[in-house]
This record gives structure tokens, sequence and C-alpha cells, in this order.
């Protein structure tokens, strides 16, 4: 069964067509589109059809499930998630900051999916950023300042009972299913820059908001090393925008971009099957 990749042109992402993911795919097609998503970090496939199982069995042509703990999942679905929103919600915008899903787990996801099921039809790109070509044109005396140093990561800024999807929200018309937990204080270091386990390259990996300090510094100097780095990360030219379309299917590697929600669909519904994928190896 073959397959079309367009690459997108941005620094990252590609749109895959000629496939029908509601059948079964041989294990040559799964392995072309890994090295695809490998490549193109993001990969999108419009016109798709798929029920939710149809999502399942896609999902796990590429690993296990990752561990979702901070989604209620739909009925009958233990691993899917819905990202929805009502067209007249006045909640802040779910996930409206750059990150890298769960990086606050020892193993975090090596890949999310996201299925769109009602699409609006202005607004609610996501936003996605290349961060092995952030590392790459990274200035010296910038990389000399994160090289070899571990970032503590955190759930505790959104899923802590104090969080911004904590207790504060209990009377909110958030539509979403957000569960929060004393477990989000927990802590969890990973390396700035580390090594992809599939590609060998190297990435910087997470941003501020799970990354709440700096191993061995002050909260004074890594509050700034994070700023500094913050800044040069997001910048323009590292940015991919992906804009939805219904019945879209789109993939992406979270050990080498970040992503970020958009807003611009006030007025409309939106609605997202989501699942992630385990990690099997890092370095």
């Amino acid at each position: 069964m073959a397959f079309k990749v367009t690459e997108s042109a941005g620094p990252c992402g590609a749109t895959i067509s000629g496939l029908d993911l509601s059948k079964p795919l041989s294990e040559e097609v799964i392995s072309q589109l890994r090295k695809a998503w490998l490549k193109y970090k993001v990969i999108a496939f419009p016109e798709q059809s798929l029920t939710n199982t149809d999502l399942e069995n896609f999902t796990l042509y590429f690993g296990d499930y990752g561990d979702d703990p901070y989604f209620e999942a739909i009925e009958g679905h233990d691993h899917i998630a819905a990202i929805c929103r009502d067209a007249n919600e006045a909640s802040p915008i779910f996930a409206q900051v750059w990150h890298t899903d769960w990086s606050f787990q020892k193993l975090p996801p090596a890949a999310t999916c996201l299925y769109g099921i009602t699409v609006p039809p202005v607004g609610g790109d996501t936003l996605f950023i290349n961060q092995q070509k952030a590392l790459d044109e990274m200035p010296d005396d910038l990389r000399a300042r994160i090289d070899g140093k571990l970032a503590i990561h955190s759930a505790r800024g959104g899923y802590a009972p104090d969080g911004a999807y904590g207790e504060r929200e209990k009377n909110s018309d958030r539509s979403m299913k957000i569960i929060y937990s004393e477990q989000a204080y927990a802590t969890q270091t990973h390396a700035f820059i580390r090594r992809h386990p599939e590609t060998g390259d190297e990435m910087l990996y997470g941003a501020l908001g799970y990354i709440i300090g700096v191993q061995d510094m002050s909260q004074k100097q890594g509050h700034q090393l994070l700023v500094d780095l913050y800044e040069w990360q997001t910048q323009k030219q590292f940015q991919y925008a992906q804009k939805w379309s219904s019945n879209m299917l789109l993939m992406w590697d979270n050990r080498s971009v970040l992503h970020s929600a958009s807003g611009g669909y006030q007025g409309y519904d939106r609605l997202l099957h989501r699942t992630t994928i385990a990690d099997r190896i890092y370095s």
C-alpha cells in the first residue's frame, strides 16, 4: 500500500495521503510511517473516518499506550481522552503554553495522537517547535549554560490542587474532564539536552511550565536560565502551525518538538480525541 508524503514549508511537519487508517496496515507501511514520523516530527493524515477503536488500533501500531494521569478517559475507551471546548465556554484555552506532553514523568510518552471530530472553521491551530533545530542553531554561550545540566519537571503548575486546573476550576464552565491530584507535586529530572533513542540526534527537551527549576542551581539563577532558554527555543523560525480539518489525524514526536494550543474559535464547539504512545527506550 503506497502513500504520499508532502513536506510542509516550515521547520517540521508533513502531510500523508493515500492511506485509509480505518483498515489494517501492513508491517511495511507501519515501518515507513515511523520513518516519516521520525524525520518530519509531526505528521498529519487528512480525510480519515475513524472510530474510537480505529484510533486505538492506529496508536498500538507504534507502541503501548502512554500513562495519562490527569485526563478522564471517555466511556468505554480507557486510553482515549476528549480534548473539547464548548462554543460559549469562557474558561482559558487548555494547554495554551509551550510544553511536551507529561515531561514530568520518569518515562514520558514518545508520541501523541489527536483526531479531529468537531473542528471549527476558524482558529484552533496546534503550534509546534522543532527542538532539534533550536538546539542546532543555539548560540555557543547558551548551550554551554545548559550542557550537562538537569531540569526539574513537575505537573504542580497545572494539575496540583492549587494548579491552573485544580480546585479553582470547580465552578468553571470547562467542558474538558481534567483530574487534579496531590501527586502533581512530585518532581522528575531530565537533561536539557537528550539524545533521541531512535535517530541518535541531540534535542532540547522541555520548557518553562513543566520545568520548575534547575538541579544544583538557586531558584533565582535557575529561573533566569529557564527564561533565557525559553526566549531562544520559542522563536518564530523554529515554529510550525498545523491547521486542522475535520477527520484529520495528527501524530507528533514528543521527544523532538514542543507544542501549544491556540484559540480563535470562540462561538464554535471543538472536539478532538487523544491518545499517547509510550516510549520504549531512552538514553
